[in-house]
C-alpha cells in the first residue's frame, strides 16, 4: 500500500516523534509498502495516512477526512494527547480520535486512560530497539570514576528532567553516584536550570544533547538509568534500556508501568526526590537489588524487538482497512 505519515517532527530532530516515523517508515517499507513520511500535508491521495500525534496533527486530519473521507486513518496516541491534551483541547484531540479507523497506544495500559468507546479500535504497539551488539564496551575512564546514572531524552517539564540530579543531592557521602543528563533543553529555562544544577550539584553533570552513538556510549557507561517523567504515552528509551539489559529506576506512571508491568521492582513515586535517592543508593550499595532489575529488563527484552513492532503495524493496518470499508 501507499501510505502518507504525518508527523510535527522536522526532519533532522531527535524528537521521539521523529525517531517513531523513520523508524516505522523503514519497518513497514521491509513489509513492502511505499511510505512517505511529512510534516505537512498537501492533499495529496494514497491508500492509508497515519498521523502521529492526535491534537498536533489535526489540522491534517481534517483536511484528509474532507479530502478522502474514504481512507483508512491511523492515529497514533502520545503521552500529551493522553494525559495532557484530550483534557486541555478535548474538541481537536477527541476529533481526531474519533476520526481514526484505528489507533496505536504505546503501552498496555492506554485502553483505561482514553475514552471506552475507542477501546475496539486501539491497538497495543511496543516499540523495538537495537540488541546489545548495537551498544559499544564501557570507557574505562567513565567506568571508574563512579556508579553512572544516566537521564536520557528532551529537558522539560513532562520528562520532570533534574529529578535525578535533586534526588543525588540527598546521597550520603559514602556514595560515588554520578548522574549524567543528555538531552535538549526545551527553552532557555530549561538551560539555565541545567547549568546551575551543575554548579551546585558535584554528582550531576549536563551533557547537552548528543548523537545516537554518542547516547550509546553513556548507556554502556553507565550502571542504572533514571526514567522520572510525570507523563509518557510510551518511551522508546525504556525499549533501550531493556534491550541493552540497562537496568531503571522508573516513575510510577502508567507509561512505564504499562511498558514495564506492575511486577517491576523499581518504581518511586512521581516528583519524590527523597524515594528516588533511597533506591539509587539501594542499587549502588546492593548488588542484588541491581541485579532483580537487570534481570527483570533483559525478561522483558522481547518485547521491544523489530519483528513485533512491525507486525503490531501491520496489525493496524489491517484493523484500519477493516474498519473503514464498515464505515464507507
Amino acid at each position: 500500500m501507499k501510505i502518507i505519515m504525518i508527523t510535527p517532527a522536522q526532519p533532522g530532530s531527535k524528537a521521539g516523534n521523529r525517531a517513531t516515523a523513520e523508524r516505522w517508515e523503514l519497518l513497514l517499507e521491509k513489509a513492502g509498502h511505499s511510505v512517505s513520511v511529512v510534516t505537512q500535508y498537501n492533499g495529496e491521495a494514497c491508500d492509508v495516512f497515519i498521523a502521529l500525534h492526535a491534537w498536533r496533527s489535526v489540522g491534517a486530519i481534517r483536511q484528509i477526512r474532507q479530502s478522502w473521507p474514504d481512507k483508512p486513518l491511523i492515529v497514533a496516541l502520545t503521552g500529551t494527547d493522553i494525559y495532557l491534551h484530550q483534557h486541555e483541547f478535548p474538541e481537536d484531540t477527541l476529533y481526531s480520535m474519533e476520526e481514526a479507523d484505528a489507533l496505536i497506544g504505546l503501552h498496555e495500559l492506554v485502553a483505561r486512560d482514553i475514552p471506552a468507546r475507542f477501546a475496539t479500535k486501539l491497538v497495543t504497539l511496543f516499540q523495538s530497539a537495537q540488541g546489545p551488539e548495537a551498544y559499544p564496551l564501557p570507557q574505562p575512564a567513565l567506568e571508574d570514576a563512579g556508579f553512572g546514572v544516566c537521564v536520557i531524552g528532551h529537558l522539560r517539564e513532562e520528562k520532570d528532567s533534574l529529578r535525578a540530579a535533586y534526588a543525588a543531592r540527598l546521597l550520603p557521602d559514602d556514595s560515588r553516584i554520578q548522574v549524567w543528563c543528555a538531552g535538549k533543553p526545551h527553552n532557555e529555562e530549561w538551560q539555565r536550570m541545567a547549568e546551575q544544577e551543575m554548579e551546585r550539584n558535584p554528582r550531576f553533570r549536563w551533557l547537552g544533547e548528543l548523537e545516537q552513538d554518542e547516547t550509546r556510549q553513556l548507556m554502556a557507561n553507565s550502571r542504572l538509568m533514571v526514567i522520572s517523567s510525570v507523563m509518557e504515552g510510551g518511551a522508546n528509551v525504556v525499549s533501550e534500556a531493556c534491550r541493552a539489559g540497562l537496568p531503571m529506576i522508573a516513575s510510577d506512571i502508567p507509561g512505564n508501568v504499562g511498558l514495564l508491568g506492575k511486577d517491576y521492582r523499581g518504581y518511586f513515586p512521581v516528583n519524590d526526590e527523597k524515594v528516588l535517592a533511597e533506591m539509587l543508593y539501594r542499587a549502588e550499595q546492593h548488588p542484588d537489588f541491581l541485579a532483580t532489575l537487570q534481570a527483570q529488563v533483559s525478561k522483558l527484552a522481547g518485547r521491544f524487538v523489530p519483528e513485533r513492532e512491525q507486525a503490531s503495524l501491520e496489525q493496524a493496518l489491517n484493523l484500519a482497512v477493516q474498519r473503514c470499508s464498515e464505515r464507507v
